[in-house]
């Protein structure tokens, strides 16, 4: 066997183990976050009704958890570069299941904010946390395929919490407690052991990889030493200059309509769903079709980036299909075409995110990345979740109209679109010049 066969093999081989250990369990992880965040959409089905929200009161409730994880998300990421991705994940995981579960004892509107608020401050850190993570130990050749596998939990989440939160609901009464307050318990406390466990399983960098063989574990080192030096020849920005640079904050703005359409149907989906007279269990059933249909493309879109080795174009379309669902709803009023509307929405929504993020990694600097990454996804959760999931409740209790509280989405997508070609032209412009400076 020549060198270069050995190279390819042992390269397989490695990708092949740090994928299997740290993958599925960094998924049920992340699965875990959104049942956790999300599952206050099932609980609205009863738990509205008990305390007395107005949709007003329940869409500010829903923003408070995006609120405070802007508020959050960039401290905590640095955090998590200081004490080590076992540690602080562990923490971050532990602190957001014991807020998740304490939600069950909510007395009204405003014990339900202060949960809320906490449990976005809890959480925050969590997934730019994650997507730092992975770039300790995935080369940029394999990070959309990779990331796009981590995060098709999201729409998994959806897919088991819902049916799962219908289920709980169905508890109501026993012990002397309603169903929604089982549903946060019993969805609340496994993140917290989940948390613990973190602390045993993970590995905060290769070097420290004990379950890699030598040679596997040199491999990945100098490759991903090699890459940091690569793009730490290319640029150099201080952290708060990244802050306010133009990228940054493009970056965030192309995130937010994908942050939109999924914080959004991820809080009011069910209540739509169940407009149309359904009873509980099937709003939970068939509020997880959409989802399952999204997790299947967003990891085949994610691996057609890789393989292709494009980024624009597979970040563009899908949130197209964003725009152009939110625009349709206006046109159906029946539930088979509304379901295949919000299915097209998710598929954009998460099929965006593989692409989004490997391109966003591509463009900052190893030594910006940590607050970089926190930074874009911290300010589209406060646009995305944080403003549109608000809108969305004043629309709908001021109209009636579950349609035209989707429309500002759909203003937001072609924004979203206008602003990554402007920021990919700049980009390849800038490349262009750097590699004629170079020759010259």
């Amino acid at each position: 066997m020549s060198n270069i066969d050995k190279n390819v093999s042992l390269e397989a081989a490695t990708m092949r183990k740090v994928t299997w250990r740290l993958l599925p369990f960094l998924m049920v992880c992340y699965l875990l976050a959104f049942i956790d965040r999300g599952n206050i959409g099932m609980a609205a089905l009863q738990m509205n009704d008990d305390l007395g929200l107005t949709k007003k009161m329940f869409g500010f409730a829903g923003s408070l958890f995006f609120f405070s994880y802007f508020l959050f998300e960039v401290p905590s990421n640095l955090a998590l570069q200081k004490f080590g991705a076992r540690k602080w994940i562990a923490r971050i995981m532990v602190t957001w299941g014991i807020v998740s579960a304490g939600t069950a004892f909510v007395q009204g509107q405003n014990s339900l904010f202060v949960l809320r608020f906490l449990l976005g401050a809890a959480e925050a850190g969590f997934f730019p946390g994650v997507v730092l993570y992975l770039t300790y130990w995935f080369p940029a050749a394999y990070r959309a395929r990779i990331i796009a596998m981590f995060m098709v939990a999201i729409p998994m989440a959806s897919f088991v919490g819902s049916p799962l939160s219908a289920l709980l609901l169905q508890t109501d009464g026993f012990l002397g407690l309603r169903g929604w307050q089982w549903l946060f318990i019993l969805e609340g406390l496994p993140t917290v052991l989940m948390g613990f466990s973190c602390l045993f399983f993970l590995t905060d960098r290769p070097h420290q990889a004990a379950w890699l063989s030598d040679a596997e574990r040199n491999w990945l080192c100098t490759r991903m030493d090699s890459e940091r030096q690569e793009k730490k020849s290319v640029a150099r920005q201080s952290i708060w200059k990244l802050f306010r640079s133009k990228e940054v904050l493009g970056m965030a703005l192309i995130c937010s309509a994908a942050s939109a359409a999924g914080s959004v149907l991820g809080v009011w989906q069910p209540q739509l769903i169940k407009s149309f007279g359904l009873t509980v269990m099937q709003t939970g059933l068939l509020n997880s079709v959409p989802y399952v249909i999204a997790a299947i493309v967003m990891v085949a879109w994610g691996r057609h980036s890789d393989k292709t080795g494009e980024r624009r174009w597979h970040t563009a379309i899908p949130l197209s299909l964003i725009g152009g669902g939110m625009l349709c709803t206006l046109i159906t009023s029946e539930l088979a075409s509304t379901i295949l509307l919000l299915s097209c929405i998710l598929v954009g929504a998460y099929s965006f995110k593989g692409p989004f993020w490997a391109l966003s990694s591509s463009w900052l600097a190893p030594s910006a990345a940590a607050a970089g990454l926190a930074s874009i996804n911290a300010f589209s959760n406060l646009i995305g979740g944080g403003l549109m999931v608000n809108v969305y409740g004043w629309i709908k209790q001021e109209t009636g109209s579950y349609s035209l509280a989707l429309l500002p989405i759909a203003a937001l997508a072609v924004a979203s679109i206008i602003t990554l070609f402007s920021l990919s032209n700049d980009a390849r412009r800038e490349a262009r010049n750097a590699a004629a400076k170079a020759t010259v």
